[in-house]
């Protein structure tokens, strides 16, 4: 019987690895949260954040109210917090679900003031503010003014500040330039924990650490050092399933828009995967899948559904055949090399792996220590 759905592996074994490694990286003093946003990265938020939990792990960050509430109804203890700041629309949930939100507006500020001042108590927030960056957080003249009058913060315990580097990947200027603003701004919070630098930053310079380090690719395997050798274990495994095997002619075309034809009479393999699973329009031509360690290019465009490949060098003995499962990530080809082919990042490779995969967790001890299950219910 032909499977007709990739196979998608995550080690969380592997997570619990790269956390070690970014603990033994990180300063003295400093903790290491997990950034578990989008779902941890696609991964399952809900799976990653169990495994973490036990391993130590009491920080974790995410992106949006309602990623909270998901992580929250995993994780009874650790501090959870929300990088898209304060929704007024849902204001109490936040204290009922113990969430601490990094307000980067003073609308946001003046909202969550009134949710103290309504529940008769001082709630716990970051501040969030914009140095150089340009998204969210609180621009220069809001720090000034918030500097000038701390009694905008009455009933907010101010918990931590944070910012973002926007170059950590790079040797770039900016990277010491934020992070000399960064430390006059919170010379005025000396109370408050401090928060800075993301994977890259991690990797790039202790005097980034601070408090609290939010690394969120390197957990999940992808290279937190840029031109270096990745210190990070392969998180994911991608295989995707053959569907047919044809010859076809020299001179013959393949796929939409006929943009791939035969030099010579070539062997191609069909796998059941395409742009609606994360295998990206961009792969066309370019990207290649791997048997038994040899690469098979892609030929013709990527359609939603199928992906074609050429086998012409595989040996004839050693061919795949219908039902075969071909390597898209994995040992021979991490997410960000098949990220480099796409002319995107790694971030978006694992954030677009479709839904149709079965996923498959492994790291069964981990999983136990977790009160998980391997199996894709524990990816929620």
């Amino acid at each position: 019987m032909l499977k007709n759905k990739g196979i998608l592996t995550i080690d969380l074994a592997a997570v619990v690895h790269n956390y070690n490694v970014l603990k033994a990286q990180a300063a003295p003093g400093a903790r290491v949260a997990a950034v578990v946003k989008a779902n941890g990265y696609g991964l399952g938020s809900v799976a990653i954040g169990r495994v973490l939990a036990a391993a130590g792990c009491g920080d974790f960050f995410v992106s949006s109210f309602e990623e909270g509430l998901v992580l929250r109804g995993a994780l009874k203890e650790p501090r959870i917090y929300v990088l898209n700041g304060f929704y007024g629309s849902v204001a109490e949930a936040y204290a009922e679900h113990n969430l601490i939100p990094a307000l980067g507006s003073f609308l946001e500020i003046e909202d969550y003031r009134k949710l103290a001042a309504k529940l008769g108590r001082k709630l716990d927030a970051f501040l969030s503010f914009n140095i150089r960056m340009n998204r969210l957080g609180l621009g220069k003249a809001e720090t000034e003014k918030l500097i000038a009058d701390k009694s905008l913060l009455e009933g907010i315990n101010i918990a931590g500040v944070l910012s973002h580097f926007a170059c950590a990947d790079e040797d770039s200027p900016l990277n010491d330039e934020q992070h000399e603003i960064f430390e006059k701004i919170t010379r005025h919070f000396p109370d408050a924990e401090k928060s800075l630098s993301n994977s890259f930053g991690t990797f790039r310079n202790k005097k980034y650490h601070y408090d609290l380090l939010r690394p969120g690719m390197a957990l999940y395997g992808l290279n937190p050092r840029p031109g270096s050798p990745n210190p990070m274990r392969r998180v994911v495994s991608l295989n995707l399933p053959v569907m047919r095997l044809r010859l076809v002619y020299k001179g013959a075309g393949v796929g939409y828009g006929m943009t791939w034809h035969a030099e010579k009479d070539t062997l191609l393999a069909t796998v059941a995967a395409g742009y609606a699973d994360g295998i990206f329009r961009s792969l066309s031509n370019k990207g290649a899948l791997y048997w038994k360690g040899m690469r098979c290019p892609v030929r013709g465009r990527v359609s939603m559904d199928l992906t074609t490949v050429d086998i012409s060098g595989v040996p004839e003995k050693q061919r795949p055949k219908p039902g075969d499962m071909m390597e898209l990530i994995g040992e021979h080809q991490s997410a960000d090399d098949l990220a480099n082919d796409a002319g995107t990042i790694g971030y978006e490779v694992l954030t677009d792996l479709g839904h149709r995969y079965e996923r498959v967790y492994v790291g069964d001890d981990i999983m136990r220590m977790s009160g998980g299950k391997s199996s894709s219910a524990s990816g929620a």
